[in-house]
């Protein structure tokens, strides 16, 4: 099993990168190796998908930051 990265991006959306399997409602599963990126504003009209609703909407949240390395 590959490695799955999910990570919040500021004031945008979910960054998903690896291989992951998209569950469709239908039931149907697609592999995916292309970088993904998931609704977070709950705006989009392409939903789970972002379409960039969250930049008109002025949505804002944290993004992932890099863990300090300081001890």
């Amino acid at each position: 099993m590959s490695k799955v990265l999910v990570r919040p991006l500021k004031d945008g959306p979910y960054e998903v990168r690896g291989t992951v399997d998209l569950v469709g409602p239908d039931g149907t599963t697609q592999e995916t190796t292309e970088d993904i990126y998931l609704c977070r504003c709950g705006h989009s009209a392409n939903k789970p998908f972002c379409d960039g609703t969250h930049k008109k909407t002025g949505f804002q949240a944290p993004g992932w930051t890099r863990p300090s390395s300081r001890g």
